[in-house]
């Protein structure tokens, strides 16, 4: 552990980071200084079954049943599933299906904004609380994990074994490009944060907390190493800028040189990782009661007159997100919900907001899809930025050619979809994309067989 008395400066050699990655434009700056501004839904709320990882929440409410703020109106039903709570107060309208991000359906509540905002209230235990007690809460609170995965909580904080968890890490990369919702929560939230990382370690008797932030949040690391100055069980850790440097396996081996794959789960290698924001909800779930109804959202992009923050309720549209902004331009080319390098493309915003939301997106070009495309030049630039070291072009190559037993024995299936190959591909050709659809296909099959 380095000595926290160090300068930043002084410490420069402890940096950690991995081998691989890119060094996309940030575009941080047109909305990192402006404050966290709180939006309310207008006349409705769709408000999705399934926001989350596994089983869709079942509906426990009725059309024409009157429900309040915070209220369950969907219960968790299974294991890997989440609770949903409403965001308004309201008249229950419809349970049907919707359009969500990326063109898909699914099930969901749609509530007429009574606009009163009266919450239900749920009473909260005082301190201390017992693992079953915070375990609860975050199942009831229906946290899930906020950095886009969206993997029900209580789950993750529910390990086959605690004693064998022995780093708990705040992930506060927040390494996709014009993304700064996770940075204003800790500039604007940083003792709630630091509270909630205390209640976690109490799950697990033999682990330290690390707060990973990437080495461009210079402030938010001195912020943090000031507050955490007199705590034995916490640790900052400065993280190369570099992407994907917040991505769950690489965040991981950066602090502790331990390697996942993709059968494996953190926990399998001693550590608990959470996004900035869902320790947050943490914190509200076991010290208040209080239900996920609400997240940050970053507004950004040469397209948007006036990049901000914004905390958005639940079920809110990205329209009405872009009617608060006063409209975008009208020339804008390209429109994405989460980040540039992960998100998906927007043809659509009368879609709902989720928990998984971290950002809207809009910009004037759409450099990648005017690009002129060309066949793979065999340059290996994919394979030295990969992050996870496959061979992508390659991996492309077989899933274009639907060959997906040799897809499988080239470790495509350890792909974590980051984009860093068609960022950097010379050839402007499609990798990610082509990889993530041969990974579905290979899946499906894998449940084909489960099933006979």
């Amino acid at each position: 552990m380095f000595n926290k008395t160090l300068s930043l400066k002084n410490k420069i050699g402890f940096i950690k980071t991995f081998s691989g990655g890119v060094h996309p434009v940030e575009g941080k700056d047109l909305s990192k200084d402006l404050p966290v501004r709180k939006v309310f839904p207008k006349d409705q709320v769709v408000i999705p079954c399934s926001m989350h990882i596994g089983a869709p929440a079942k509906p426990v409410v009725e059309v024409g049943e009157h429900v309040l703020n915070g209220q369950l109106i969907a219960e968790a039903s299974g294991f890997i599933s989440a609770n949903v709570h409403s965001s308004v107060s309201g008249t229950v309208k419809a349970i049907e299906d919707r359009e969500l991000v990326g063109g898909g359906k699914g099930l969901c509540i749609v509530i007429e904004n009574d606009k009163k905002q009266d919450r239900f209230e749920y009473k909260a235990q005082p301190s201390p609380w017992s693992k079953e007690y915070i375990r609860e809460a975050v199942k009831d609170c229906g946290v899930v994990g906020m950095g886009g995965a969206c993997f029900p909580t209580h789950v993750k904080i529910t390990p086959k074994d605690d004693e064998a968890i022995d780093h708990v890490i705040i992930n506060a990369c927040e390494c996709e490009p014009y993304i700064t919702a996770d940075y204003r929560r800790m500039i604007e939230n940083p003792e709630e944060l630091i509270e909630g990382l205390k209640i976690m370690l109490t799950l697990f008797p033999n682990a330290k907390g690390y707060i990973a932030i990437e080495d461009n949040k210079l402030d938010c690391i001195k912020l943090f190493e000031k507050l955490t100055a007199s705590e034995d069980l916490i640790e900052v850790v400065p993280m190369k800028t570099k992407y994907p440097q917040g991505s769950e396996r690489h965040v991981i081996y950066a602090i502790n040189k331990r390697k996942m794959n993709s059968s494996m789960l953190p926990a399998d290698v001693g550590c608990i990782v959470d996004n900035v924001d869902t320790v947050y909800n943490i914190y509200q779930a076991v010290k208040f009661h209080k239900p996920l109804t609400s997240r940050i959202m970053t507004v950004s992009g040469d397209a948007f007159y006036q990049p901000c923050n914004l905390e958005v309720s639940l079920g809110m549209s990205y329209q009405e997100v872009v009617d608060e902004m006063n409209g975008m331009c009208e020339d804008a080319k390209k429109v994405i919900a989460g980040g540039p390098m992960m998100g998906q493309a927007m043809y659509n915003l009368d879609v709902p907001i989720t928990k998984g939301s971290s950002s809207l997106l809009a910009f004037m070009e759409d450099d990648y899809d005017k690009a002129p495309k060309t066949n793979c030049m065999n340059c290996g630039m994919c394979v030295r930025v990969c992050p996870q070291k496959l061979v992508c072009a390659n991996l492309a190559k077989l899933a274009e050619a639907d060959n997906m037993e040799e897809f499988v024995k080239c470790y495509g299936m350890e792909c974590i979809e980051c984009g860093t190959c068609n960022y950097i591909c010379p050839a402007k050709r499609n990798l990610t994309q082509s990889i993530k659809t041969m990974k579905q296909k290979v899946i499906a099959e894998r449940r084909k067989g489960e099933k006979k």
